[in-house]
């Protein structure tokens, strides 16, 4: 059974977590990266779908051919970070259900017969699993700044031409600088959004 985490793993991940726009020169490594993914790739999504893919943007080319998809208000923080992650949908996620969800054989075909399901299931769950990437950053030390403010078909034009993949939301990745932090917004209480029946 599951035990409650302690309190510094909850701040780490939650209370004290914080969206970041100032970023310390300090890199980020592809194996931390790496140690990312494993963790959150083990987190759920519905049928095993998982739909999402991930382009980390590190290079100073890489980084100019981004620049070019960013929101005047994204560039410099996106510029600054040691990693951008794009967090993609594959809209063909279902090609690979016959290895990850075996016991349902018919699930390729249920999906690929019905557009519309299929990228519901896409979104939903590569958004998911871009929410898990970012708490498994937090789990490593690392940092996160979400966000869109960027031009979906354009970005795709420039990194996913003639692929299956769409752009879903970027997050910069780093050791944030707390000096550049704004003072932390409210947020609704439990019985403002929550409903127990």
């Amino acid at each position: 059974m599951s035990q409650p985490l302690d309190d510094t793993a909850l701040n780490q991940l939650f209370l004290e977590a914080r969206t970041h726009n100032v970023w310390q020169d300090k890199d980020v490594s592809d194996d931390l990266l790496n140690k990312a993914w494993d963790l959150a790739r083990w987190a759920p999504t519905s049928m095993n779908c998982n739909p999402v893919r991930i382009t980390f943007i590190k290079t100073p080319e890489a980084k100019e051919r981004l620049k070019a998809c960013l929101s005047e208000g994204n560039i410099e923080k996106t510029m600054s970070a040691p990693a951008t992650a794009i967090i993609a949908t594959d809209m063909t996620f279902y090609t690979n259900m016959p290895r990850l969800f075996p016991s349902f054989p018919g699930a390729a075909d249920m999906f690929e017969n019905a557009p519309d399901l299929c990228e519901e299931t896409a979104t939903r769950n590569s958004t998911l699993q871009g929410a898990y990437f970012i708490m498994a950053c937090r789990t490593l030390g690392l940092d996160c700044g979400p966000m869109s403010g960027f031009d979906n078909k354009k970005l795709d034009e420039e990194f996913f031409k003639d692929s299956s993949l769409k752009s879903n939301f970027l997050c910069n990745i780093g050791y944030g600088d707390k000096a550049g932090l704004y003072n932390r917004g409210p947020r609704p209480a439990f019985d403002e959004v929550c409903d127990v029946l």
